[in-house]
């Protein structure tokens, strides 16, 4: 019961993405494909400039470039993307719904690149996870019902350009922001403001990435590129001893 409570907020936050999802459905469906094209550069260019205010955030660009090559490289030995999209596509078979586009991508199903971008986008800021902790610890719903009202506008706008992916990204977000909901007394004093403003800005980059892809710049693997996000606050943790023992060196 006391699980319940505490994850109310998470729980909203995730209707909120299906409400939002459900009307991009529909307002996808009565799009033209030049339409179409409009909603995908639409949703890339604020994606970006998302992810560029978010990476922005960062104190240590050193701390940032290392998270990502050694995330990226972490990701492409055990082919998270991949993992990830086959995911994707398994909820795809099971809930025996298409997507609303026939084609596939050169990185997977509609569907499943939906659910991964989606899925990302809802999941990497600082304000996901401070929220929950927030909320766990204290009762402080505030930020994730801010969230939910962004993730659910966002939803509208990702729904309309991928599908009914974007729908199972609550699943993500509720497996997610629930696990730092729980657990936020104890993740909380090992963070620091440091650790969530490096895991922030990386959180950025991966937007950027998806970004990318939308407008059809470049086709990243952005999922490949997620354990950056765990390495992001160790390695701002490993700086600040660093910096605090130069003096006595």
């Amino acid at each position: 019961m006391f699980i319940l409570i505490i994850m109310i907020a998470t729980y909203i936050n995730g209707i909120a993405i299906l409400i939002g999802g459900l009307l991009g459905l529909l307002i996808g469906s009565k799009l033209s494909e030049q339409f179409k094209e409009v909603v995908f550069a639409s949703a890339g260019l604020v994606t970006l400039v998302i992810g560029i205010k978010m990476a922005l955030e960062t104190n240590s660009f050193l701390v940032l470039l290392f998270s990502m090559v050694l995330g990226g490289l972490i990701g492409y030995l055990i082919g998270i993307e991949k993992g990830i999209l086959k995911a994707g596509s398994w909820m795809e078979k099971i809930s025996m719904r298409k997507s609303n586009k026939d084609e596939v991508t050169t990185t997977g199903s509609l569907f499943a690149v939906g659910f991964l971008n989606s899925s990302v986008l809802f999941c990497s800021g600082a304000m996901a996870i401070v929220g929950s902790i927030s909320a766990g610890t204290v009762g402080d719903y505030n930020l994730i019902f801010i969230k939910s009202v962004m993730d659910g506008s966002m939803a509208i706008i990702f729904a309309a350009a991928y599908g009914p992916g974007v729908l199972a990204s609550a699943l993500s977000v509720l497996v997610y922001q629930g696990f730092f909901t729980i657990m936020g007394k104890t993740i909380s004093p090992l963070l620091k403001e440091s650790g969530l403003n490096e895991l922030s800005a990386v959180g950025g980059i991966l937007l950027i990435m998806i970004a990318f892809n939308l407008i059809g710049i470049k086709q990243f693997k952005t999922g490949n590129f997620l354990p950056a996000l765990v390495l992001a606050p160790i390695f701002a943790f490993l700086g600040t001893i660093i910096l605090t023992a130069l003096p006595f060196l």
